[in-house]
C-alpha cells in the first residue's frame, strides 16, 4: 500500500497473477495515494479503491481507527478470497483483523490479534521495535516468507528483476508468475521531438529515506547538460502519473537513487542508471548501476559514467 515502486514492481505482476488463475473472478485492488493510480493504468478493469495521500495517519492510534473503517468497507463487500501483500505493519495490522473476524485471509498477517495489541498499549507494555521491525510484527501463510528476513542477495542466482522477483517467486511461491509490470501509455510528443537532436536523460534524485537520496543533482543537471544532453526532473507529484510516465517513455535513460521511479521506468520500456549509495545494486538489478559508494558520488564522475553508458550503446 505505502510504496509507489512495490505498488508497481511487485503489485502489477502479482494482479496479473492472479488474473491468470482465475479468469472469471472480479478484482479489487487497495492501495494508496498514487498507487491508485498505476494500478488504473496498468489493468483499467479492476477496481481500485484505498486511502487518499493525506488519509493515512502517522500516529498509530488514528491510523488503527482509519484502517478498522477500511476493514469494514472490505467485510461488507463479501469478498471470496483476500490477500495481503504487503510488509508494513498498518496493512499485517488490517489483515488480522480481518482474519480474527472470520474472513478468508492469506499472506501477511500482524502475529498477534488487534485485542492484544489494544491492551499492550494501554498498559504501556507495547514495544517499539514491534511496530517498527517486520521481524517482530509479522507472520505469514507463505511458508516461504521466512527468507525475506535473510540477505538473499549475497548467496545463489540473483533473479533478473531483483527484490520484487525474489520476492514473489521465492517468498510468496508464485513460481509461475511472469514478471509483467508493464504500463501502456503513448511517448511524450515534446520529449520525442527534443530527443531526435539531443539524447533525453530523467534525473530523480529524491528517495522516500533521505540517507538513499542524491544531494549533488543540481551540479549533475548542469554538467549534463554542458555536454549536451536535455535533462528533466519532476518526479514530486507535481503532475499526473500517466504524464510522467509518458516522459519516461520518452527519454534514453533515467538516473534515479534507489526509489520508486525505477520501476515506473521499467514499466515502459526506459532504461535505468541506479546512483546505489551504500544500497547491494543486485537487490535491485537495474540496467546500470554505479558501484556501492561510501558518501555520494561526485557529479562530474558520475557524468562520465553517463557518457560512458551512450558510448557503449552507440559501438
Amino acid at each position: 500500500m505505502l510504496g509507489l515502486g512495490d505498488v508497481t514492481c511487485i503489485g502489477i505482476p502479482a494482479l496479473r497473477y492472479f488474473k491468470q488463475r482465475f479468469p472469471e473472478a472480479q478484482f479489487s485492488f487497495l492501495t494508496f495515494a498514487a498507487g491508485k493510480e498505476v494500478i488504473k493504468l496498468a489493468e483499467p478493469d479492476v477496481n481500485v479503491w484505498g486511502l487518499d495521500k493525506d488519509a493515512w495517519p502517522e500516529h498509530i492510534i488514528p491510523a488503527m481507527e482509519t484502517f478498522l473503517g477500511l476493514a469494514e468497507q472490505i467485510i461488507g463487500e463479501g469478498y471470496d478470497q483476500i490477500w495481503n501483500l504487503d510488509t508494513w505493519f498498518m496493512p499485517c495490522f488490517l489483515s488480522r483483523f480481518l482474519k480474527d473476524a472470520g474472513e478468508k485471509v492469506m499472506g501477511n498477517t500482524m502475529s498477534i490479534s488487534v485485542q492484544t495489541l489494544i491492551d499492550e498499549f494501554q498498559s504501556q507494555q507495547l514495544k517499539p521495535e514491534y511496530v517498527n521491525d517486520p521481524a517482530s510484527y509479522m507472520q505469514s501463510s507463505f511458508f516461504s516468507m521466512v527468507r525475506w528476513h535473510t540477505p538473499w542477495w549475497q548467496g545463489g542466482l540473483v533473479p533478473d528483476f531483483g527484490y520484487p522477483e525474489f520476492y514473489l517467486r521465492s517468498c510468496c511461491g508464485f513460481d509461475q508468475l511472469d514478471m509483467d509490470m508493464s504500463i501502456q501509455v503513448a511517448a511524450d510528443q515534446e520529449l520525442k521531438r527534443i530527443g531526435k537532436q539531443q539524447k533525453v536523460i530523467a534525473l530523480a534524485p529524491q528517495s522516500r529515506t533521505p540517507e538513499r537520496a542524491y544531494p549533488f543533482a543540481d551540479e549533475l543537471k548542469a554538467e549534463l547538460e554542458k555536454r549536451g544532453y536535455h535533462v528533466w526532473t519532476g518526479f514530486d507529484g507535481s503532475v499526473s502519473l500517466r504524464q510522467t510516465l509518458m516522459q519516461l517513455k520518452a527519454s534514453d535513460l533515467l538516473v534515479t537513487a534507489p526509489s520508486a521511479p525505477q520501476w515506473l521506468a521499467t514499466a515502459v520500456g526506459c532504461p535505468s542508471l541506479v546512483i546505489c549509495g551504500d544500497v547491494d545494486p543486485r537487490t535491485l538489478m537495474p540496467d546500470y548501476a554505479t558501484d556501492p559508494h561510501e558518501g555520494p558520488i561526485p557529479a562530474l564522475q558520475l557524468a562520465e559514467s553517463i557518457d560512458s553508458i551512450f558510448s557503449e550503446q552507440a559501438q
